[in-house]
């Protein structure tokens, strides 16, 4: 039978593409086979390894320069005119916002608008401010105001004239400190790099069960607590997740517990730490009188009791409610200068003497919280220096308040103490791995940090930064 020619053409066609088509697959396999063993030669050559270290050296990287934005607030700063400066005492909004250029209606109606956001009447001296400027011909482009170093007020000066609040990321870090007693605690601290604020978070934590006028010498503690961050820098202590004080040989501890209902600090069995009083109405001070029957008065040049305890402090110090109550007096004597009294329940008030002033709000009838600030420290009446007569009433007599037990709070409900102490054990390893200084005197605040996001309210919760805001 005979073939069409047609259809042998075609089939001549396919032969060739065919034959082609390995040729070429032929071709790109050797191609391949031949780049890999060049490569695989050429690493394992030192001498072309040698090579490729030198070409790298020929490169000269400032022939092709990279310029880096200078970005703070959000903002590329070199792509404005930037003037910075600090509130002056005195200083308006209004003020510096006119002399950038930015007419009385439109610096009104920015004000309006920052109504929900911020009150431009909190200006405080020496906060830092930014003006951005794209043409310093015209109207500054944003202002922006630092109440705290943990947010910024971005006021929009242009456009819609929008008012903004920032908050900066804040990386939490959990850290641990110890020390060492040879005089005050306050100089253990201090003398060793730990800050005032650390100090006073330590004091919050132990304020119920530890007596701060009556330290020892050779006094220990260890605390496990948050340090606050932003771009790396320090600034701030959080929380004071756990703390240890052993005076002679007595031990307490103290741990800060979120449970389903209620937060604060607890002690290893699940009790709240919170009593009924606080020990002192003013931190950081000294006794510098007790209560005595028989005390030399140093004005009066006479024995007359003295039925109070005296704590000395510079004048100005916050004097805090030491109980929950009632203020029923806030007045002025000749003798106590002036005075606040709070009525906490049937048995028990407290008196306050020598204030400066007293604290805003602070008048008869008005409730009060423990640890609030009622007044100042001063030298009203007859007082030889600024301290703080603190008087103490029990059924209607006068005691001594240092002398008082009160009975323990209720622990935690039932359901809530399994999980409470598996978070009690965690610190409690975490205390136990902080060594006292050997020396006296020396206290030391340790590197050792665990990063960690938001409150700790169980042990898992433990292994990223706590961030906050934006940068």
């Amino acid at each position: 039978m005979e073939i069409p020619q047609l259809f042998t053409k075609k089939w001549n066609n396919i032969k060739l593409y065919n034959k082609r088509t390995k040729t070429l697959l032929f071709s790109s396999l050797f191609i391949a086979v031949s780049a890999l063993s060049l490569m695989a030669a050429f690493y394992k050559s030192p001498t072309a390894f040698s090579d490729k270290k030198q070409i790298n050296k020929n490169i000269k990287l400032g022939a092709f320069p990279v310029d880096i934005p200078t970005v703070k607030y959000g903002f590329a700063l070199d792509t404005f005119n930037v003037t910075e400066g600090k509130i002056e005492s005195g200083t308006f909004l209004g003020d510096i916002l006119h002399a950038q250029k930015m007419d009385f209606q439109s610096i009104d109606q920015l004000v309006k608008n920052a109504a929900d956001v911020f009150d431009v009447r909190k200006f405080r001296e020496d906060r830092p401010y930014t003006i951005l400027s794209r043409d310093t011909s015209q109207t500054a482009d944003y202002f922006i105001y630092e109440p705290s170093v943990f947010e910024y007020i971005v006021f929009h000066l242009k456009g819609d004239l929008k008012v903004e609040r920032i908050e900066r990321e804040v990386i939490t870090e959990t850290k641990t400190a110890a020390g060492l007693l040879e005089s005050t605690l306050w100089q253990a601290m201090t003398d060793n790099g730990m800050s005032f604020e650390l100090a006073d978070k330590m004091e919050d934590a132990l304020q119920w069960s530890i007596d701060f006028h009556h330290l020892q010498k050779n006094d220990e503690f260890k605390l496990v607590y948050e340090e606050k961050y932003i771009d790396g820098e320090v600034v701030g202590v959080g929380m004071v997740k756990a703390a240890y004080y052993k005076t002679e040989n007595n031990e307490y501890y103290s741990l800060f517990y979120k449970g389903e209902k209620e937060e604060g600090y607890y002690d290893l069995e699940g009790r709240p730490m919170k009593s009924t009083f606080l020990k002192s109405p003013v931190k950081f001070s000294r006794i510098s009188s007790h209560y005595n029957l028989n005390r030399f008065h140093p004005i009066l040049k006479r024995t007359r009791p003295h039925f109070g305890t005296d704590y000395a402090a510079p004048y100005g110090t916050p004097i805090l409610a030491v109980g929950n109550g009632v203020v029923s007096m806030a007045s002025y004597t000749n003798g106590n200068g002036n005075f606040v009294k709070i009525r906490h329940d049937k048995v028990y008030e407290t008196q306050y003497l020598h204030m400066q002033k007293f604290a805003p709000g602070i008048h008869p009838g008005a409730q009060v919280k423990q640890g609030q600030v009622i007044g100042y420290v001063g030298s009203t009446g007859l007082a030889t220096g600024p301290h703080v007569c603190f008087r103490f009433w029990k059924n209607g007599k006068q005691v001594n308040h240092l002398n008082l037990k009160f009975p323990p709070s209720l622990p935690l409900p039932e359901a809530e103490l399994p999980a409470y102490y598996d978070y009690r054990d965690h610190y409690l390893e975490l205390l136990n791995n902080v060594a006292i200084p050997v020396h006296v005197t020396e206290a030391f605040s340790a590197t050792d940090t665990i990063k960690i996001t938001g409150e700790l309210v169980d042990p898992a919760s433990e292994g990223s930064g706590e961030k906050k805001g934006n940068p």
